[in-house]
């Protein structure tokens, strides 16, 4: 059986907001930047009672403008501070993408390591409230591509609590996406000897010995809910939670398909040129021998997030389209 939600666990949005005022306390260099995160508590309740604690030279409300919020961030890491950046959407990337891609990527190996860069850069991504194509999309595997930048996408409140210490005790800048499907739910239950892996280290959510399938986000939780239905047929599937888009763990991922011989790969992100293509790439690079059928990819179509709710259903990956695509590998 998969791991079984947690009872215990808080959720990923009280979680997140409890790391930041333990993180806050303990160190005076941290500081919050965005708009709307200090009486408005963030778009999603996230920074709520951080103004209250820690005042409004540390809890900065910024204008709507991404570029101008993201770049002081940069500065004020190169200084010696720790800002925590949160960007609602990650849809408005776009605005800022200079500041990430040309300055906090690469602030680091332009400096010779003189500079050290502890900035977290925290946004929402995924679909399936009705937000429409410019409020719903998943770039993590855009971002991915930055060399210079980590990039975090939790499935659970532990992971996004880890996913946060580490970019601000880390030299690069890190990247956490986080779906705000997940907001209220705390994830699956983590076993004891995984709950403290390593940023980076993928987790098998899963074991199983027929087939691969590696997920991260919202996806781990569809595979693990096809996996159970596929066990009712006899097909014995290993979830592996990949926890972060940069980098993959392709160590657990190898292993796995070496022994399963067969490899899905499950992401709300983009069809072309994303996490799910990145894996398949590195399987067929360091596993292609131990494979018993083509490794397949499920995502969206490669369309915009489509705003009828009927068509976003269609649109998003689900645990049944996991199931099917599990099924028809294991037919090859």
């Amino acid at each position: 059986m998969s791991a079984p939600m947690s009872d215990t666990a808080p959720t990923i949005r009280t979680a997140l907001n409890d790391a930041l005022h333990a993180h806050m306390r303990r160190d005076p260099d941290i500081v919050l930047i965005g708009e709307d995160i200090g009486a408005g508590g963030g778009v999603f309740g996230v920074s709520a009672g951080l103004l209250d604690s820690f005042g409004p030279t540390r809890v900065m409300d910024m204008p709507i403008s991404e570029s101008a919020f993201v770049g002081m961030a940069v500065g004020a890491s190169a200084c010696g501070l720790k800002p925590v950046v949160e960007i609602m959407f990650c849809d408005f990337m776009g605005v800022c993408f200079d500041q990430i891609l040309n300055q906090a990527a690469k602030m680091r190996f332009l400096s010779d390591g003189r500079l050290s860069l502890p900035l977290v850069i925290r946004t929402t991504m995924g679909a399936g409230d009705g937000s429409a194509a410019m409020h719903s999309q998943s770039l993590h595997g855009l971002v991915a591509q930055i060399p210079g930048l980590r990039v975090a996408c939790p499935a659970t409140s532990g992971d996004a609590v880890t996913a946060l210490a580490a970019g601000l005790h880390g030299p690069d800048p890190l990247v956490m996406f986080e779906h705000r499907g997940l907001y209220d739910s705390p994830g699956y239950a983590v076993a004891a000897d995984a709950a403290d892996l390593p940023f980076g280290a993928a987790r098998v959510a899963r074991h199983g010995e027929d087939v691969t399938v590696v997920a991260l986000s919202a996806m781990v939780a569809e595979s693990l809910a096809a996996a159970d239905c596929l066990e009712g047929d006899g097909i014995s599937a290993e979830v592996i939670d990949l926890r972060t888009a940069s980098p993959i763990d392709g160590t657990t991922v190898v292993d796995s398909v070496g022994r399963t011989g067969r490899l899905l790969v499950v992401d709300g992100g983009a069809a072309f040129g994303g996490v799910a293509d990145a894996v398949v790439s590195l399987v067929a690079r360091r596993a292609f021998a131990a494979l018993k059928a083509p490794p397949a990819t499920l995502t969206p179509p490669h369309t915009p997030v489509p705003y009828a709710r009927e068509l976003e259903a269609a649109w998003l990956p689900s645990a049944d389209a996991v199931s099917a695509a599990v099924r028809a590998l294991m037919a090859d």
